[in-house]
C-alpha cells in the first residue's frame, strides 16, 4: 500500500476502539438492567448480587396486570395492515414516477420529498380532527390512516426502479407483458433487497409507535403494546420496576428475537438498499 493509501486509511487507535467500546457499554447498559430486574425478585431491583435467586414471577404479575394478549394482537394486525398498504401504494407510485412522464410529475414528486421534512407530530392535532370527522376514533384504522402513504417508501423505490435498465422493460413489452405484469414480474423481483429493508424499518418504527396511538385509542380494543405499558406507570398503582422492565421486555421481545435470528440479512438488506 502507498503512503498516500496510508494516510487515507489509517487502522483505528487503541483510543477509537476504547471510544467504541465504551459508546456500546453505555448503549446496553439500560437493556441490561431491565434483563437483570425483571428476571429477579424487587428487592434485587436496586442490589447486584450474583447469588440473586432467578424468578419468573415478574413475567406472571405483568402478564396478567393487563391484556397483553389483546395488546399483541392489536400491533401485529396494525403493523402488518400499514405495511401492506404501503408497499402497494409506494410500489405503484414510485413506478409511475419512474418509468412514465405525465404533465406535474415533477411537481408531484416534490410534494412527496416535502413530506419527508415534516415530522408526524406536528400534524397530531389536524390528524385527529380528521379522525373525528370520518369517526375513525379508538380504531386500529384510526391508527394507520396517517401512515399509509409513505414518502420514504416511495422515495427509496423509485431511485431503485431507476437503476433498472429500460431493456428488461422493453422486452417484457415485446412479450406482450402489461404495465402491470411488468412492474410485477420485473421491478418487483429486482428491488426485493428493497422491500425487505424498508419492511424493517416500518415494522419497527409501527411496533414502538407510542404518542398517536395514545392520542386517538381510548379502549383496550384499539391500543397497542407502548400504549398499553402507561398501565404499570400510574400513580395509583405505584412505581414497580420489576413488573415495569419485565412488561418492557414482554413488548419488545419479538424485535429482538427477530433481530438476533435474522441479523445477518438485516445488515445485508440495508447494505444492499443503500440505506446509510
Amino acid at each position: 500500500m502507498s503512503a498516500t493509501h496510508r494516510l487515507v486509511y489509517n487502522e483505528p487507535t487503541w483510543l477509537d476502539t476504547l471510544a467504541a467500546w465504551l459508546l456500546a457499554l453505555l448503549w446496553i447498559l439500560p437493556l441490561l438492567y431491565a434483563v437483570w430486574t425483571a428476571f429477579h425478585p424487587p428487592e434485587f431491583s436496586t442490589r447486584f448480587e450474583l447469588a440473586a435467586p432467578l424468578t419468573l414471577e415478574n413475567f406472571r404479575r405483568a402478564w396478567e396486570a393487563a391484556p397483553f394478549a389483546r395488546y399483541f394482537l392489536n400491533t401485529a394486525v396494525l403493523v402488518l395492515m400499514i405495511l401492506a398498504v404501503q408497499l402497494v401504494l409506494a410500489t405503484m407510485a414510485a413506478y409511475a414516477f419512474a418509468r412514465f412522464t405525465f404533465r406535474g410529475s415533477n411537481v408531484a414528486f416534490s410534494l412527496v420529498l416535502v413530506q419527508l421534512m415534516i415530522m408526524p407530530d406536528i400534524l397530531l392535532v389536524e390528524n385527529y380532527k380528521t379522525m373525528a370527522q370520518l369517526g375513525l376514533v379508538d380504531t386500529l384504522l384510526a391508527i394507520g390512516l396517517p401512515y399509509f402513504a409513505s414518502a420514504f417508501a416511495i422515495f427509496l423505490l423509485r431511485q431503485t426502479f431507476l437503476g433498472i435498465p429500460k431493456e428488461l422493460d422493453e422486452a417484457a413489452r415485446v412479450e406482450g407483458a402489461s404495465a402491470l405484469q411488468t412492474l410485477w414480474r420485473v421491478y418487483v423481483p429486482l428491488a426485493r433487497p428493497v422491500y425487505t429493508a424498508f419492511a424493517l424499518v416500518s415494522i419497527s418504527f409501527h411496533w414502538n409507535n407510542f404518542l398517536w396511538p395514545l392520542i386517538v385509542t381510548n379502549s383496550v380494543n384499539s391500543r397497542t403494546l407502548t400504549v398499553g405499558l402507561q398501565v404499570f406507570s400510574s400513580t395509583d398503582q405505584g412505581v414497580d420496576w420489576s413488573i415495569i422492565t419485565a412488561a418492557t421486555l414482554l413488548t419488545s421481545a419479538p424485535l429482538l428475537v427477530a433481530f438476533l435470528l435474522f441479523q445477518r440479512q438485516f445488515v445485508q438488506s440495508f447494505m444492499r438498499a443503500g440505506i446509510k
